[in-house]
């Protein structure tokens, strides 16, 4: 999820709310994928595209500001035609900082066309401890189109003794394919849910990967991976891989995640693993 550079601070007495919208359109032009339009409205944009390994573009999101507070939206739509590849992420963690009781929203809604193959791979979101957070995800495929992308939580500050006793993760997850919905799921993170046995248990990072199309040979191959490490499940369902994770930390979290895309990038997009340059920075 984007937001990254400087912070800024919640001003109760006189809010200052950011509404910003951003449209990424790819589509495939010779031998390679082109960013053909980047609408923006409000503080969010991108980086020029990269082309670290041929014919896929990868584009870096921005959101100056640096953080999120409550009443903030922010919009985010990227659309793959036929064909093309693109691979999204973030230069930083995102941040969404407490709340005087009020929420903040971000909602993100990805289009894959046949042929074409898009990677949503941000990195991790804080959310600070009184946070009010709304996330929802939409992600529509064509029958032939290809998808991998995660969502990563880190509730709290543990490194800065902060844990998670106020505030709230509200996460819905849509996916459609071929005009039919496969997947729909909505999770509420709360303070009771981040102590209790049959939440988080008091880890602060939590996951969930999407891969779609896979097969049982992926799931097999993903389910070795994890072996008897606790914590780490996946699953099946008519074609589209689920994968969720627990951690005391995001980064080892993401460690796994990227295991994952590297077992299994090369059959879903056709590439093998390419990190983005961003990440080593």
């Amino acid at each position: 999820m984007p937001a990254q550079l400087a912070t800024h601070s919640v001003n109760e007495a006189a809010p200052s709310h950011w509404e910003a919208e951003l449209t990424l359109d790819f589509a495939l032009r010779g031998h390679k994928t082109a960013l053909v339009n980047r609408s923006h409205r409000g503080p969010l944009t991108v980086q020029r595209p990269f082309y670290p390994e041929g014919e896929v573009c990868h584009v870096y999101l921005l959101h100056p500001p640096g953080g999120v507070v409550a009443g903030d939206r922010l919009t985010i739509n990227a659309n793959a035609e036929t064909a093309a590849q693109a691979l999204i992420t973030t230069p930083a963690a995102g941040k969404f900082y407490r709340s005087g009781g009020g929420e903040a929203r971000q909602t993100v809604n990805l289009t894959v066309a046949n042929g074409a193959s898009l990677e949503w791979l941000p990195q991790e979101t804080i959310v600070y401890e009184g946070a009010r957070l709304d996330s929802s995800m939409t992600i529509d495929l064509a029958e032939n189109g290809r998808f991998i992308g995660w969502e990563i939580l880190a509730l709290g500050r543990p490194a800065a003794g902060e844990g998670f006793e106020n505030g709230s993760a509200n996460l819905n997850w849509r996916i459609n394919r071929a005009g039919r919905l496969v997947y729909l799921e909505r999770l509420r993170l709360d303070a009771a849910a981040f102590q209790s046995r049959w939440g988080l248990f008091g880890h602060s990072a939590c996951g969930t990967m999407f891969l779609y199309p896979a097969t049982p040979l992926h799931l097999a191959a993903v389910q070795e991976l994890i072996g008897e490490k606790p914590n780490r499940g996946v699953t099946l369902i008519e074609g589209l891989l689920i994968c969720r994770g627990l951690d005391e930390r995001a980064d080892l979290l993401k460690g796994f995640f990227e295991r994952v895309w590297g077992l299994v990038r090369g059959e879903v997009v056709g590439k093998e693993v390419c990190l983005p340059r961003i990440w080593a920075t």
